[in-house]
C-alpha cells in the first residue's frame, strides 16, 4: 500500500511537471506571436517618441532679470525649473536636449546685440541638430508694478502650430498653478520663436517682480508643479494636434 501511494504521488508530480511545462510553452508561444506585448511593457510613456528642446534662457554675462527681494538672477531659476522639467518629460518617455546646462552664454565672440542674437542662434541650432520636435524657451517675468503676477505664454504671430502649443501649456499652467490673475496665451515677437520652423513656445513661469511670487519661484516644489504643468501641457498639445490633422485630412476626403 505504501509503494502504490508513493508510485502514485510520483507519478501526480511528474503529470504536474509535464502540465507547467506545457503551460509556459503557451505562454512563450504567444509572446512570440504578439510581440507587441512585450514592448508595450517595456516602451510607456505618453510623451514616447517625442523630442523636446528646453531653452533655459539667458545665461552667463546675460543674467535676465532680477528678483526685487532675494536678488536671485532670472539666469539661475529657469535653469533649475528646466532641469525640473526635463525630470518630468523623460519620466513620460520623451528624449529631450537642454541647450544649457551651466551658467553659460553660448556666444562667445562679439558684443551687445550681436553677441546675444548670436547666441539665441546656437540655441536653435542646438535643436534643429538634435532633432527635436518642439522648442519651448524658459524665461521668468518682471514688470515695474509689483501686483502683476501669474504665468503667460507667448507664441509667433501667425504660426499656427505654435498657437496650439502655447494654448495648451498656458492652460495646464492655470490649472495646476491656480494664480490669482489667470493669463491667456499670446503672440509676441521673439527671436527664438521668429526664426525656427518648429512649434515653439516661450514660457514665462511667473513675476520675480511680485514678492509672493518670487517665494513660489524659489520653491523647488513649486517648480516640480510648473514642470508638470509643462508635462501636461504637452500631452493635450500632441491630442489636440491628432485632432487637428484627423479634421483637416477629413475635409480633403
Amino acid at each position: 500500500m505504501k509503494q502504490f501511494t508513493a508510485r502514485l504521488v510520483t507519478n501526480r508530480l511528474q503529470r504536474l511537471r509535464i502540465g507547467t511545462l506545457i503551460v509556459l510553452s503557451f505562454i512563450a508561444l504567444g509572446l512570440w506571436m504578439n510581440p507587441e506585448q512585450e514592448v508595450a511593457t517595456v516602451s510607456g510613456g505618453s510623451l514616447q517618441g517625442l523630442t523636446v528642446a528646453i531653452d533655459p534662457g539667458h545665461g552667463g554675462y546675460d543674467g535676465g532679470a532680477r528678483a526685487r527681494d532675494s536678488g536671485v538672477w532670472e539666469k539661475e531659476l529657469t535653469l533649475q525649473i528646466a532641469q525640473a522639467v526635463e525630470q518630468a518629460l523623460t519620466e513620460r518617455g520623451a528624449s529631450v536636449v537642454l541647450t544649457r546646462t551651466q551658467d553659460v552664454c553660448l556666444s562667445r565672440e562679439g558684443s551687445g546685440k550681436a553677441r546675444k542674437r548670436a547666441d539665441l542662434q546656437k540655441r536653435l541650432d542646438l535643436a534643429e541638430e538634435a532633432g527635436a520636435d518642439v522648442f519651448l524657451s524658459i524665461h521668468l517675468n518682471e514688470y515695474r508694478d509689483r501686483r502683476e503676477s501669474g504665468p503667460q505664454v507667448f507664441y509667433q504671430r501667425g504660426a499656427d502650430a505654435g498657437r496650439l502649443l502655447a494654448g495648451a501649456l498656458q492652460e495646464s499652467l492655470v490649472r495646476i498653478l491656480c494664480p490669482s490673475r489667470p493669463r491667456q496665451a499670446n503672440a509676441g515677437d521673439y527671436y527664438v520663436l521668429r526664426n525656427t520652423g518648429l512649434p515653439a513656445a516661450l514660457v514665462e513661469c511667473g513675476f520675480l517682480s511680485n514678492a509672493a511670487e518670487e517665494k513660489l519661484l524659489l520653491d523647488e516644489t513649486y517648480q516640480r508643479r510648473i514642470a508638470q504643468a509643462v508635462a501636461d501641457g504637452l500631452e493635450s498639445w500632441l491630442e489636440l494636434r491628432a485632432k487637428t490633422v484627423w479634421k483637416s485630412t477629413s475635409k480633403r476626403l
